[in-house]
Order: C-alpha cells, then sequence, then structure tokens
C-alpha cells in the first residue's frame, strides 16, 4: 500500500540495509518498531519492500518528528540490534520531498 502524504514539503527517511544470514527476530522488531512509529507526533506513513536489499521509506510532518523518533528508547533498541545482529550494512538518507504526484486506480 502507498502511503497517503499530505501536500508537500515533508520529508523521507529512506533506509536501506542488507541482511545478514540470521534474522531471527527481525520480522517481529519491524512490526513493533511500525506500530510505535505511527504513534509518534509528525509521522505520516511508510512504504517498504524486501528482496536483495530492504528498502523503507518513512514520511515525516518536519526534522524535529525524525528526531524525536530517532532518540525513541525503543527505537535506539531496535537500531542497535540492528548493527548487532541483522544487518551486514546499513545507510540512512534524509531528504526534503519538494513534489509528490502520481496515479491511483
Amino acid at each position: 500500500m502507498l502511503a497517503d502524504t499530505p501536500e508537500p514539503p515533508y520529508y523521507a527517511v529512506i533506509f536501506t540495509s542488507l541482511m545478514r544470514d540470521d534474522s531471527a527476530g527481525y520480522a517481529a522488531m519491524a512490526d513493533k518498531m511500525l506500530t510505535l512509529a505511527q504513534d509518534q507526533p509528525g509521522f505520516l506513513g511508510v512504504e517498504s519492500a524486501r528482496e536483495e536489499i530492504g528498502i523503507t521509506v518513512s514520511y515525516w510532518a518536519d526534522l524535529e518528528a525524525i528526531r524525536a523518533w530517532k532518540r525513541d528508547i525503543d527505537h535506539r533498541e531496535a537500531q542497535r540490534l540492528g548493527r548487532e545482529r541483522w544487518y551486514a550494512a546499513y545507510r540512512t538518507r534524509i531528504a526534503r520531498v519538494e513534489r509528490d504526484y502520481g496515479f491511483d486506480h
């Protein structure tokens, strides 16, 4: 499902990752993080795909909302576990969305 975002400007956090062979517990943590993120002020939506590389794009109202999510205690624990257990590599990019257009059926 595509995220239902407002009129720009807003922000996108683009998280790309390569998984290690052992991903035990990852799916449960990813589900928990999505649930927690949805409760954060300024969260607008998320889109995610997992194949050879994982790509998750979350949308936020402003940079302060992104900073607050990064500081969330449960999110910090998930970050730690990701570095220690699940990810062989990852990259986080933050971008300001200036234009947003598309097609819906």
